[in-house]
């Protein structure tokens, strides 16, 4: 991490983030942008350099998603401590391990996601459906790049098959060591954007994020080729200036990748299976059986992958899940809440007597 200081414009500052504080907040503290997330505290850059800041227990408890890597935070003028998690424009978060339906932080205020899979045997639809999913989400445009292009003999194969996977999203076949990325790269980078890395471990992320910096900055390891996967090389989140003045986060590849409540993603990574379910004669179709059924009937004429339609399914079945989990949680907060309340109100009344 370079400990140069930037200016806010430098660290990808948007108008909208102003919009949130106050003359107070400002005389109480000063923006900083989150580098690292480690275990006690943030890694931060700001227009004072880079710094590490505590993050207080009590403001943790308060946020509905922990700090990730990207977010914009107030440190307190006085101490190296945050005052308030600024509101995010995106955030790219995912099911936490566990049953409790929690959400997971990956990276905040992106503009862009490069998915990144590689031609072998990691090349995976159905996975690349998920992330694709969480960029719906989030709202976050999604770029998809094939690594290890110069090593396949059927590079146009894996480009077409994304073509007809998600027509609408761009997709290049690249060698991940060649400096020639950043040019094809380009318009996604422009000073002041973010973009995050995602896919499996070995695929060559972080060999992508050592071309585009011109240096070594990540160590890399090699891919096991008698299964393609990888081993894992970026075990935490970070924050990397090009020099153009985009913002790389380059995360750890992801063996499990849970999806929430993306009603907004599946919209998004399936339009072609939700155009053809708004076109059902009944309304709560399950597309299974019913007569009417717009996408039983593309899919019997060939119009329809049979996996993607799978996916789909399994896909629509975790986010329900998911949301039903969220509302779950959120009543039995609600119910904790008013129990405490009629606890500290009996407390008071006994005290009052």
């Amino acid at each position: 991490m370079s400990f140069q200081a930037y200016s806010l414009h430098q660290l990808g500052w948007h108008p909208t983030f102003a919009q949130h504080l106050t003359l107070e907040d400002f005389e109480a503290g000063y923006p900083a942008r989150v580098a690292g997330v480690h275990r006690n505290g943030l890694a931060v850059l700001s227009s004072r350099g880079a710094d590490f800041v505590t993050l207080p227990h009590r403001l943790l408890e308060q946020l509905d998603a922990a700090p990730a890597v990207g977010d914009w935070v107030l440190i307190e003028h006085e101490a190296e401590r945050v005052l308030r998690l600024l509101e995010r424009r995106t955030l790219l978060s995912r099911l936490a391990a566990g049953g409790d339906g929690k959400t997971q932080s990956i990276a905040a205020n992106l503009d862009s996601l490069f998915v990144v899979t590689s031609c072998n045997d990691d090349f995976n639809p159905s996975r690349l459906e998920r992330y694709l999913a969480l960029a719906g989400e989030a709202d976050i445009e999604p770029v998809i790049l094939l690594t290890k292009a110069d090593l396949a003999d059927d590079v146009a194969g894996y480009l077409e098959a994304l073509r007809r996977m998600a027509p609408g999203v761009p997709a290049f076949a690249i060698d991940a060591t060649s400096a020639a990325c950043a040019e094809l790269l380009s318009p996604w980078l422009a000073e002041g954007r973010t973009v995050a890395f995602v896919g499996s471990s070995g695929v060559g992320k972080s060999t992508l994020t050592n071309s585009l910096l011109g240096a070594d900055e990540r160590s890399t390891a090699g891919i096991r080729e008698d299964d393609a996967r990888g081993r894992h090389t970026t075990t935490a989140r970070q924050m990397f200036a090009l020099q153009g003045g985009a913002w790389i986060i380059d995360t750890p590849g992801m063996r499990e990748l849970r999806l929430g409540a993306v009603t907004a993603g599946m919209q998004a990574a399936f339009d072609d299976i939700e155009t053809l379910a708004a076109q059902c004669r009944f309304r709560d179709c399950s597309h299974l059986h019913e007569a009417g059924c717009a996408v039983a009937d593309a899919l019997a004429a060939g119009q329809l992958d049979p996996r993607r339609l799978a996916n789909y399914r399994k896909l629509q079945r975790e986010a329900e899940e998911a949301a039903r989990s969220l509302r779950e949680r959120r009543e039995r907060s609600r119910q904790f809440g008013a129990m405490a309340r009629s606890a500290m109100r009996s407390k008071r009344e006994r005290q009052g007597r």
